[in-house]
């Protein structure tokens, strides 16, 4: 019964670790032929004018259970830190919000 709880275990933390991984800048974005992201500029640009003025702080571009997300953090003229989330096939923002 222990070797096969350790083997489910084992098998959750495995899966998980697939779910969400940052996309490594250093290496080729492998995506289907039939996949196209939109253009990084494209997509600083909206996360800058839901914040006018705002600073860039921080992007990543992650994938999360087989979605491309990018990642934006930014800095109001207030200095209030937000975190924008976008996908990264439609370029619609997914999340909007202030860090605590």
């Amino acid at each position: 019964m222990k070797r096969l709880t350790a083997l489910a275990t084992a098998a959750i933390i495995a899966f998980s670790a697939n779910q969400a991984r940052a996309v490594d800048p250093d290496k080729p974005l492998t995506l289907p032929a039939t996949v196209t992201i939109v253009d990084f500029d494209q997509m600083k640009a909206t996360a800058l004018a839901l914040h006018p003025g705002s600073t860039l702080l921080d992007t990543d571009l992650d994938e999360e259970y087989g979605k491309y997300i990018y990642q934006v953090e930014l800095e109001d003229t207030r200095g209030v830190e937000w975190e924008i989330e976008l996908d990264a096939l439609t370029g619609q923002v997914l999340k909007n919000h202030q860090e605590t």
